[in-house]
Parts: structure tokens; sequence; C-alpha cells
């Protein structure tokens, strides 16, 4: 997790510092459904490596995004889940959906 000191001054880049990648935007995407295995992330993220998805979710759980709860079973199930402030972001993210919408329409009816 960073700390203030290292955070950026701007509000605009911290926000984009954690979740800016493509893997973690589509990460929260398929949280905000709700909680999943590592393998079922692997498999709906096409062209996700192991490296980068299983990255991309430790930061995620460093920076308090994330929570990933390990059931004591055989074999080991791991799920991960949004935190709270995780679905803080909620909001963001369906902005951002719907953006992409009113854009894709619009380009249709530029056709």
């Amino acid at each position: 997790m960073m700390t203030k000191e290292e955070m950026p001054a701007c509000p605009v880049a911290t926000t984009v510092q954690l979740i800016g990648s493509k893997w973690k935007l589509l990460i929260m995407r398929n949280l905000l459904t709700r909680p999943w295995r590592f393998n079922e992330l692997r498999r709906d993220l096409e062209g996700v490596s192991q490296k980068v998805l299983t990255d991309s979710l430790r930061s995620m759980e460093e920076d308090g995004l994330i929570t990933r709860t390990v059931y004591p079973e055989v074999p080991p199930r791991v799920e991960y889940a949004l935190s709270d402030l995780g679905e803080s972001m909620r909001p963001i993210i369906k902005a951002m959906e719907l953006w992409g919408i009113e854009y894709k329409a619009s380009l249709q009816k530029v056709k």
C-alpha cells in the first residue's frame, strides 16, 4: 500500500495509479458481480497471463481494493472479492460503463 507521501499530489493520478491498468479495471468489473476464483478470472479475462493476473491481484490486495479468502479445504480454494474500499469504486466503474455505451451508440449514429 502506498504511503500518503508516495501518492501523487493529483487525486486523479492517485486513482489511475490504483486501478489504471487494463487488467485491474477488468478484474474490478468482474468482482462487482460476485467473488471469483483465480482460474475463473484467468479464463474470463481473455489474454491475461497468469503472472500479470497474479501481480494485479496481489497489488490490489495490498492497496486494500480486494480481499483474498483462503478456505481450509483440499484442494485449497481461494476467492477474491471487493473490499469495502473496492466497493466504493462501483459508481466510478458504472460511470465508465455508461460512457462506453453512449460512445459506442454515437459511433453507430455516424455511420
